[in-house]
Formats: structure tokens, C-alpha cells, sequence
């Protein structure tokens, strides 16, 4: 087997150790050394000037929840780093200690056996912490306001029936008169917007329930727990415009995508980079996306179809990106999704949609250029072409000549 590192490394990443191995070839052999660091600045440090003593000029580990990413920030630099999906690099069975883990890991890189993950560069990592925090509070908002909606109901408040959103404008203003007190229907119903499409008599009877002290409590907890996580959402939203303001020129170019907004834009850049050499071909990008089916094959029958996992926060942007493109009338998209629709269903039809945004943002990015729609017409024109062909090559084999001229 080639040798391509005479001098590497590799870690074992655990919270409070690591467990450094570093593989030398000399003229007596391979010598491997091993020592166990903790994972403390100080000691980080420490296993930095280990490696250089012994001239390591590779060094792998792997990614272990997010311990390897203060080894990572330490090493940088340094050496030429590369992580290594734990999947990829599982050591023999029967022979698990993380002195032999480390030495497995740096007997792969040694040989180049190990396929390294992307791992984009520093200011791109702190915008994907930024932008995966805000996913998460939009979740916790959404959480509060179902709780929100459970304690009406329990309260026979049917205020969700007729107002499509209970924290809007109109909700709000039925809570606080619920919290302080009021339980007239009528009352309640004055404050609502004229513009709801509920009649005022359905909205009156949604309103009539039995609501006790316990309820008003709770909604008035929940009132104020989703308060505070708007307030912290606006200012991530406004550290995180601070950070993209030298990629402003690439979100703009990014919104040009059916479907695309602001925030999508954000998470697309956040979570793949602006750098496209990262990966050799858009097939790359979208495998590491999950937006592909897995490669499970046996005895020439496909077992499975399902998607590959990898890169939750990106496909799911991505996937809300394309019901929305699905939506928008007059697109190459909107008949992709329709003409898989009615072969495949829907499911699999907006994931291929998604693959298409992603394909369209990897050349977008890579080129410099603007989205160019292919047109709603795009398949009928290709099928158009591929029957005349079919006819004429039929046609040839039965032996005649075929010379074709547009009609007048």
C-alpha cells in the first residue's frame, strides 16, 4: 500500500482528553508514539508542541459532537488538519481503546485512507453558529405558541379556529384581555381586526369557554417566554447582518432563486461557504447535502432509495426553499415539481426541486452569475426533441432517408 505521510498523526477527541498518536517513518521501521494531553488551553498547547517535535505535517481526527472543534481552532495553521467522519474510520471489532483508535486513525492517514469532511474556514463557521442559534429559538417561539394554543383548548377557547395566527395582532390583543380577566365574548370579539375572514358570531362563540386562574397564568408565561425570544431573534438577526455584510453582494445574487428569501439565503451561505472548490463537482455538494439517494446494492438488486443523511440544517432550509419555489407560477421548477408529482408523489418531487436550488447555487456561486430560468416549457421542448429523434432513427432503421424541414 502507497505511503503518502511518513509523518502524521492522530487524535483521539474526547471531552476532557486527548489521545494523540504520532506515526514516524525512519530507517528502522514505523515508530509510533502515543500520550494522552487534556483538553485544556494548556494542554492543547502542549499537543501542539508534541506534534511539531515530531515533525508531524498531517494530522487527523475525528468529529466527536463538538470537542474537536477547540482542537481544531488550536491546530489550525500549524498543520494540515483533517477531520474524518467517525462512520468512515471504525476500527476492527474486539480491539476498541482509544490508544487504538488513535493509532488506527493515523495509520489511515498515513496511507490516505481517509476521506476528510468539509470543514469551511473561520468567519463562515461563526455565521453557521449564528444562523443554526436563530433556527433553534424559531423552533422554541413555534413550541411556545402551540402550548399557547393546547391551554385554550383546555380552557374550550377556540380562538385557533378563527384566527390563523394566535400571536398576531388580533391574538394578542384577546390574550391580554383573557390574562387580565375578561371573559365576556362579546368584549372579546370588539378586539379583534375587521379584516378577519371569521364572521363576528363565530368568533364570539369560539370565544365563549371556561378559563380559570391556572389558565391565565400559563398563557401569561408563555406570552412573556415568547416576548423574550423575539427580542434575542431580532438582535441575532442583527449580529447576523453584520457578519454577512462582505457577502451582501452574494445574498442579493442568491434571492434571484424561486423561493429564496433573505433568511434561506443567509443559511445556504452560512452552511456551504462562498468557495465552490471545496467541492469537485455540484454531484459532491449535493451528496454531502443528503439531497441523494444512498448506494445500497446487493446481488444487482437495489434494497433501498431512501435519502443519505448528512447536513440537517442545509436540507431543511432547503426544502422549505423549494415549497415555495413549487409554488411560483410561470418557473422551471414549479413543472418539475408537477411532472413528478403525479409519477413519484409529492415528497420525492420537492426533494428533487431541492436538489435543483442546491445545483442552481453551487454554479450561481461558483461563476459569479444570475439565476437564468429554463422556462415551464422546458420539458415539453425536451420531449419534443427526443421523440423527433426517436422517429427519425426509426425511420433509418427501416431503411429510409430522413430529411426534416420546419412547417410553414
Amino acid at each position: 500500500m502507497d505511503l503518502l505521510h511518513p509523518r502524521c498523526g492522530g487524535l483521539d477527541v474526547h471531552k476532557d482528553t486527548v489521545v494523540a498518536c504520532a506515526r514516524v517513518v525512519g530507517e528502522r521501521g514505523v515508530e509510533r508514539h502515543v500520550q494522552t494531553f487534556e483538553t485544556t488551553t494548556k494542554g492543547l498547547l502542549a499537543l501542539s508542541d508534541w506534534l511539531t517535535r515530531h515533525e508531524c505535517t498531517h494530522v487527523a481526527m475525528e468529529a466527536t459532537g463538538v470537542y474537536w472543534k477547540p482542537v481544531w481552532h488550536m491546530l489550525e495553521g500549524s498543520f494540515e488538519l483533517v477531520l474524518a467522519n467517525a462512520m468512515h474510520v471504525k476500527n476492527v471489532p474486539g480491539r476498541k481503546t482509544d490508544v487504538n483508535d488513535a493509532m488506527w486513525i493515523a495509520d489511515l492517514l498515513a496511507h490516505g485512507l481517509i476521506r476528510a469532511s468539509f470543514v469551511p474556514e473561520r468567519p463562515i463557521q461563526e455565521m453557521r453558529a449564528l444562523t443554526r442559534t436563530r433556527k433553534q429559538l424559531v423552533r422554541e417561539r413555534a413550541s411556545h405558541v402551540q402550548r399557547i394554543q393546547k391551554t385554550l383548548e383546555d380552557a374550550n377557547i377556540r380562538i385557533a379556529s378563527v384566527i390563523r395566527d394566535v400571536t398576531g395582532k388580533s391574538g394578542r390583543a384577546m390574550l391580554a384581555a383573557i390574562i387580565a380577566g375578561e371573559t365576556d365574548p362579546e368584549k372579546l370579539a370588539e378586539l379583534g381586526s375587521p379584516q378577519l375572514k371569521a364572521s363576528r358570531t363565530q368568533i364570539v362563540e369560539a370565544l365563549r369557554g371556561r378559563v380559570t386562574r391556572n389558565h391565565r397564568f400559563l398563557l401569561k408565561l408563555h406570552l412573556d417566554h415568547i416576548a423574550n425570544l423575539e427580542a434575542t431573534i431580532a438582535s441575532l438577526d442583527g449580529e447576523i447582518g453584520e457578519n454577512l455584510e462582505p457577502f451582501r453582494c452574494l445574498i442579493t445574487l442568491l434571492k434571484g432563486i424561486p423561493g429564496v428569501s433573505d433568511i434561506v439565503a443567509e443559511v445556504i451561505l452560512s452552511e456551504i461557504g462562498h468557495d465552490m472548490s471545496r467541492f469537485p463537482t455540484v454531484g459532491h455538494l449535493i451528496s454531502w447535502a443528503g439531497l441523494c439517494p444512498t448506494n445500497d446494492e446487493s446481488a444487482g438488486k437495489r434494497r433501498s432509495t431512501r435519502l443519505r443523511k448528512g447536513a440537517p440544517w442545509l436540507k431543511t432550509s432547503l426544502v422549505q426553499a423549494a415549497w415555495g419555489a413549487g409554488r411560483t407560477k410561470e418557473t422551471y421548477l414549479r413543472a418539475q415539481f408537477l411532472r413528478l408529482k403525479s409519477r413519484r408523489g409529492p415528497k420525492k418531487a420537492i426533494m428533487a426541486v431541492a436538489a435543483s436550488l442546491l445545483t442552481a447555487v453551487y454554479f450561481m456561486l461558483r461563476d459569479g452569475v444570475e439565476y437564468r430560468d429554463l422556462g415551464p416549457d422546458h420539458f415539453d421542448r425536451l420531449e419534443k426533441g427526443k421523440l423527433r429523434r426517436r422517429m427519425v432513427r426509426r425511420l433509418e432503421e427501416l431503411g429510409y432517408k430522413v430529411e426534416l424541414s420546419e412547417a410553414a
